[in-house]
């Protein structure tokens, strides 16, 4: 089983590269009533798109960005927006911990803090909330693997009431 899981993975590496030119916007309103979340998840065919896979996948995806905590705020590290990275270091660097300590090993103490912060909120390298064994990215490779396309997730928007 684990072998044919690796050799899935390997497959969806593969196909990474390969045109999303169809897929879907979904929408997904939490249980409490006060979480919404809109989606959009890019895939290769219209088939595809419209499967029951790909469906399971879109509803998962939302449901997790509505329920977990910190909540996502872009799709990869690499989307989150510099003012907010340059905010959270200055914030970080204030911090009481690092007081009195020299200013290199203060460098790699918010290195490290920067690096889970990017990690804990960019959607993709998150634990998947249903199954905290893999990462949402891992989710979507499997897709990848089982619908035997690209599936790339573009961007989502998160609503909560009163923020």
């Amino acid at each position: 089983m684990d072998l044919l899981r690796a050799k899935g993975i390997k497959s969806a590496d593969k196909k990474s590269a390969r045109s999303t030119g169809d897929g879907r916007v979904h929408s997904y309103i939490h249980h409490n009533q006060k979480v919404g979340v809109l989606l959009e998840v890019a895939c290769e065919t219209d088939f595809v798109a419209r499967g029951e896979i790909f469906e399971g996948l879109l509803n998962d995806l939302c449901m997790h960005i509505a329920a977990h905590q910190p909540s996502p705020i872009a799709v990869n590290a690499e989307d989150i927006s510099q003012d907010l990275i340059d905010e959270e270091k200055r914030q970080l660097l204030l911090s009481d911990d690092l007081e009195g300590k020299p200013d290199e090993i203060k460098d790699k103490i918010v290195d490290g803090r920067m690096s889970k912060f990017t990690s804990e909120r960019a959607l993709l390298s998150q634990d998947f909330v249903k199954d905290p064994s893999m990462t949402v990215a891992n989710l979507v490779k499997a897709v990848v693997a089982k619908v035997g396309e690209n599936v790339q997730v573009n961007r989502f928007e998160r609503f909560e009431l009163g923020s």
